[in-house]
């Protein structure tokens, strides 16, 4: 065991010029966009480094509220000199300072979250959340009266589009009558004004809140509204139990449990990962006791399908706001076309800009 890990660590040596060795730490790095707290996208991926910090030889270290941009840049590059082997970065908003201080430490490996970019060093993560979404759209529509659904979003970029369509999709599989009304905030985390935007839809009628936020504060305004809700990123009931339907949540603990492996182990590579629920790597909470029986089995057996690759989320014929076609029947979306998603599917009302 002692010899293979030694190999290991020799290839890993001689590839990315690594400084550990057998006997010494692997040194762990995470950047965080908002508070880690006890709910929400950071702290689901904190329970990911806290899994692995609970790895033989593995020692972690995080920086959570780190804002997109220049701050980014001057935390990951602070982690670099102090000769890190592997770094995370768990935003959109840090590719691009990532992919800077990527090139300036060649021997370190970087992995960015939800991005696109690349380098000889540096790849990308990132799970099919749009698949849970879809589950949480089921239970949603299965559940709304008003048939007004509200999705408080935080910015116009494809992967949040990309949820809400899908979103959209679930609740008109079940509910074809079903319109969801979005909302942007444009912020990641900011509880005052993600209540006042869900509290906006409610105003119109919405009866269950959705969101692509991190804070339960949605959740919140719609329990003190008697309406129902579903989350996001974590298991969030505890804000809000008597709204609480559902909430598309992330595992990671595998996830990075694998990366740090292969980077140990010199097999680690850069490439673009999009893992799915086959993986575990996305999936939805148990839904709450409101929810009914038939509608709880009607979307574990969609879960089951999608998982096995039986069913697949975005399928055509699928037309935009505008009614103009996008997806030809019968025809499922690529991974490129899903990328750079940036158009409201029918029933979605709001703009992406």
């Amino acid at each position: 065991m002692r010899r293979a890990m030694f190999i290991g660590v020799f290839i890993s040596v001689f590839t990315w010029g690594v400084a550990f060795a057998a006997d010494s730490p692997m040194k762990v790095g995470f950047v965080y966009v908002s508070p880690i707290g006890d709910a929400g996208w950071s702290y689901a991926h904190d329970l990911g480094r806290r899994s692995i910090e609970a790895m033989d030889g593995v020692t972690t270290s995080f920086v959570e509220d780190v804002p997109e941009g220049p701050d980014s840049e001057r935390v990951m590059l602070n982690m670099a000199r102090k000769n890190y082997n592997l770094i995370f970065a768990t935003s959109y908003g840090y590719m691009d300072p990532m992919l800077k201080v990527a090139k300036q430490f060649p021997d370190i490996v970087f992995m960015h979250c939800s991005g696109f970019k690349t380098a000889k060093n540096m790849g990308n993560y990132f799970g099919r959340m749009y698949q849970a979404r879809y589950l949480s759209g089921m239970v949603a529509g299965a559940m709304t009266q008003s048939k007004i659904l509200g999705y408080v979003a935080a910015f116009p970029i494809p992967e949040v589009i990309r949820g809400i369509n899908a979103f959209a999709l679930g609740a008109q599989s079940v509910n074809p009558d079903v319109k969801v009304r979005v909302v942007w905030t444009k912020t990641w985390y900011d509880p005052a004004t993600e209540k006042e935007a869900a509290k906006s839809l409610l105003d119109v009628g919405a009866d269950v809140i959705a969101q692509h936020q991190d804070s339960p504060a949605p959740q919140e305004a719609a329990q003190e509204k008697g309406v129902y809700s579903v989350g996001y990123n974590s298991d969030m009931s505890k804000f809000a139990p008597k709204s609480h339907l559902c909430a598309p949540i992330w595992n990671w603990s595998q996830f990075y449990k694998e990366m740090v492996e292969k980077v140990r182990q010199g097999t680690w590579k850069s490439e673009s990962i999009w893992y799915g629920l086959e993986y575990g790597i996305v999936d939805i909470t148990p839904m709450g006791s409101m929810v009914p029986e038939a509608v709880q089995k009607r979307v574990l057996a969609k879960k089951a399908e999608i998982a096995s690759g039986k069913a697949k989320v975005f399928v055509g014929p699928i037309k935009d706001q505008s009614g103009k076609l996008r997806i030809p029947k019968d025809t499922p979306a690529t991974d490129p076309e899903l990328l750079g998603m940036t158009w409201f599917v029918e029933g979605v009302v709001g703009t992406t800009q």
